[in-house]
């Protein structure tokens, strides 16, 4: 099994408002640049690590099932 991968639609159903989900995905994947993934420069590329999105919001996303 591959990486787990977050959007802003699963943020959102988690009860995040639209703009606080899109905030999200932007910061991890600005954080992933920096750490050398220019894979992450790309505007079109809406999914991130779920353990970047854990890191940026301090809480666990383990037992969430994703449907993507």
């Amino acid at each position: 099994m591959g990486v787990a991968t977050v959007n802003k639609d699963d943020l959102i159903a988690l009860g995040y408002p639209k703009a606080t989900a899109q905030a999200i995905i932007r910061q991890a994947k600005s954080q992933l640049v920096a750490e050398g993934l220019t894979l992450y420069l790309n505007k079109r590329l809406g999914v991130v690590p779920k353990s970047k999105v854990e890191e940026i919001i301090g809480v666990s996303l383990g037992a969430i099932d994703y449907v993507s």
